[in-house]
């Protein structure tokens, strides 16, 4: 979308989220793909920066003509939370930390194995009955489910990390997590909601929702912050305490400008010294042979580091790290006449790889960040 909207294909973007809003309205949610079997599971909610995206240099359009959907999504995100207690501290993608303290983790509806990867899914959970006998298949099918939701299936974010460098799928516990950079994402999809109320008039639910949002910011640096290590971390709730993993969902809280002038310049440093490549920014530091962790880069999370460094005037580094993109993609374009849908950003003669199936030629994310910070 964000390249459509520099080609000036408006109607298309619209078209788009006209999709999306159906599907929100008629599922209840943006599913994982356009398939029956993917109505157990959401994408990441990005609807709101869609519908922002839309609104831009649009005075014909409102808020307003989103606003039942955005509540709706922000609905199926926070159900159960009225059930949630001492108790009972979690329902599906809510999860209590501690009084009035609630952050929300990746989930999947079902917990048999995904249709889209039967066979792979069946063998990692026989590997992962024989590490943990105390689990059942079914919370380990929806570990592996909930990481399909969060879209970085698979990665050692994900991961029970016992060794230092010693990475294993069958140890996966997505559901124990919560992901910082979900938690920004809601903290946007509040604050839409909070304006939207505005407009409408409705002031005392304009107030709540952006009282929402802003526990939500208090509670992200509450958790995720690490202040040892200068980066946003995500946090097991399970073991109380952060996970190990520095990854590029780390760069969300500057995306939303959650990060304050001085958080922002530690992740800052952490990017140039840990995650600057010559083809870019490498989604984590772990080289486990998963495709969203090193030596690869995704268009998604470049641009998501890029703006977010640009949010606090780190020009200089945002800028190399398009420059060093731009050229990775232009590059591989010219030696192979494709976008790729990921890329190596360690090895510039190397294609990006890992994971359950070959790097796809060409892909919607890949063209539509290459058009958008080429025409910046």
């Amino acid at each position: 979308m964000l390249g459509l909207h520099v080609d000036g294909r408006d109607e298309l973007i619209d078209n788009i989220l006209a999709n999306f809003s159906f599907l929100i309205d008629s599922v209840g949610f943006i599913p994982n793909g356009n398939r029956t079997y993917y109505g157990t599971r959401s994408q990441p909610p990005f609807y709101s920066l869609m519908v922002e995206l839309s609104l831009k240099d649009n005075p014909g359009k409102s808020l307003l003509d989103y606003h039942e959907f955005l509540l709706k999504e922000c609905n199926f995100w926070m159900a159960g939370l009225s059930s949630l207690s001492d108790s009972t501290p979690t329902y599906k993608r809510v999860v209590q930390l501690g009084k009035g303290e609630v952050l929300n983790r990746y989930w999947d509806n079902s917990d048999d194995p995904r249709p889209e990867s039967y066979r792979e899914d069946v063998e990692t959970v026989e590997q992962a009955l024989e590490q943990y006998p105390e689990r059942t298949k079914g919370e380990s099918y929806r570990h592996l489910r909930a990481a399909a939701e969060s879209g970085w299936d698979f990665s050692t974010r994900w991961f029970e990390i016992e060794e230092e460098g010693v990475f294993d799928l069958s140890t996966i516990h997505t559901t124990d997590i919560i992901p910082v950079d979900l938690n920004s994402l809601l903290y946007n999809l509040e604050m839409v909601l909070s304006e939207s109320f505005e407009i409408n008039g409705m002031e005392i639910e304009s107030e709540t929702f952006r009282g929402k949002a802003l526990k939500r910011k208090e509670l992200i640096n509450k958790y995720c912050w690490n202040a040892k290590a200068g980066f946003f971390m995500d946090y097991d709730f399970v073991k109380g305490e952060q996970t190990s993993v520095k990854s590029l969902a780390g760069v969300y809280p500057l995306f939303f400008e959650i990060a304050s002038e001085e958080q922002a310049a530690q992740v800052s440093d952490v990017i140039k010294d840990q995650f600057l490549m010559k083809g870019g920014v490498v989604t984590t530091l772990n080289e486990s042979g998963e495709q969203w962790d090193f030596p690869n880069g995704w268009a998604p999370v470049q641009w998501m580091t890029i703006k977010g460094l640009m949010n606090y005037k780190k020009i200089g580094l945002a800028g190399e790290i398009k420059r060093r993109w731009l050229e990775l993609n232009t590059s591989v374009f010219e030696s192979t006449g494709k976008m790729m849908e990921k890329y190596n950003v360690v090895d510039m003669t190397l294609e990006g790889g890992g994971g359950e199936y070959p790097n796809q030629d060409g892909f919607g994310w890949t063209n539509g960040v290459f058009q958008k910070l080429k025409k910046e």
